[in-house]
This record gives structure tokens, sequence and C-alpha cells, in this order.
């Protein structure tokens, strides 16, 4: 039996970086304020990335329609995949700093939040995307396997 080999999707290398940059100015408001509705808005964008993929997220749409139209070059792209696990790595985290916030647990929230942000920044500041380093490395390990 034969498995079909699925053609990966492909999106604009720069989409996630301008996406982490929106990231950190939320995730920043919403640690420096502890305003659930905040973290909630970037939940929901997490969720977005992680169930539909990063191009679907408010921020590529903004990268779609106002930046990337501006930007001058050749469009380099890559898989989507590791850029939608590390959305999904983003969830995680807003989960938990939405059941802490919940909970009162102010502490837990900032930890789960700064964590978020600090993946983020890296992505956004250095083009260091953490959750697809994850992503290439499990990768690695299971087919080493």
């Amino acid at each position: 039996m034969t498995q079909a080999i699925k053609t990966p999707i492909l999106i604009d290398v720069r989409g996630p970086r301008f996406s982490a940059s929106l990231t950190v100015i939320v995730l920043a408001a919403a640690l420096a304020t502890q305003n659930v509705w905040i973290l909630f808005l970037q939940f929901a964008v997490f969720a977005i990335g992680a169930f539909k993929g990063p191009q679907f997220t408010p921020y590529a749409w903004i990268f779609k329609r106002f930046v990337k139209p501006r930007l001058k070059g050749e469009s380099i792209t890559e898989d989507v995949r590791p850029p939608q696990f590390a959305q999904k790595v983003g969830l995680g985290f807003s989960v938990v700093g939405l059941i802490a916030i919940s909970a009162g647990s102010i502490s837990i929230f900032t930890i789960a939040v700064g964590f978020a942000l600090a993946a983020a920044f890296l992505n956004a500041a250095f083009n260091y995307c953490l959750g697809c380093e994850m992503y290439l490395l499990a990768l690695r390990l299971r087919t080493k396997n």
C-alpha cells in the first residue's frame, strides 16, 4: 500500500515574526494590567493559529493587507507546521494564564504569560521561534527512533 505524501502549506516567513511583534504588545499589556480580557483576546488568536493555521489569524490578515504590500524583496516561504505548533504552545500558556487569573493565582498567571511573552519576544526581536525549534527537535527525535 502506498501512502500519499502531502505537500506542505507554505507561508511567508516574515508573517510569523510580525505576528510575534503584535503578540509581544498584547501579552505585555495583559501582564502589566493583569486583565483577563486582554489575555483572552490573545488566547483567541493562538486558538485560530493552532487549529486553522497561523495564516488565518487576525495578525496574519493585518500583515497580508497592510505590511506585506510595502515590503521589498522576494518573499521567502516556510512550512506552516512549525509556526502552527508554536501557536499551540502559546495557546497552552494562555490557557494556564486564564485558569490561573480566574482562580486568583496572580503568580501562576505571571509565570505563564511571562513564558509566552519571552517566546514571542525571541521571535520578534531575534527571529528565533522557540516553538518552531521545539517542533523540529521533536521531529528529529521521532525520526531517529
